[in-house]
């Protein structure tokens, strides 16, 4: 069986996006980029493939930009999300 192969489209994206959007921040904490990359994937339909070439050989570029789009909105949350979480975390401790 080839079970592993499977994974989300999605991860790949959003793990560069935060990646990109932590560097710009100046972030490097990997717990708090985990917690971003998981709270922006949950936000997200899962699209479960094999292949990425598949998946994108079908995709129409209306639809990719859709995706990407759909990527940069749900990081972009999940970095307020999160370090918001994090600041009233801190202020009650």
């Amino acid at each position: 069986m080839e079970f592993d192969t499977i994974h989300n489209h999605h991860e790949r994206p959003v793990i560069a996006e935060v990646v990109r959007v932590a560097r710009e921040r100046g972030l490097t904490d990997p717990r708090l980029l985990a917690d971003i990359a998981c709270v922006a994937l949950n936000g997200l339909p899962p699209r479960y493939i094999r292949h990425d070439v598949d998946f994108a050989f079908y995709l129409t570029d209306a639809e990719r930009r859709a995706n990407a789009e759909a990527v940069e909105a749900a990081v972009a949350h999940a970095f307020d999300f999160v370090l918001d979480s994090e600041r009233r975390r801190s202020r009650a401790a």
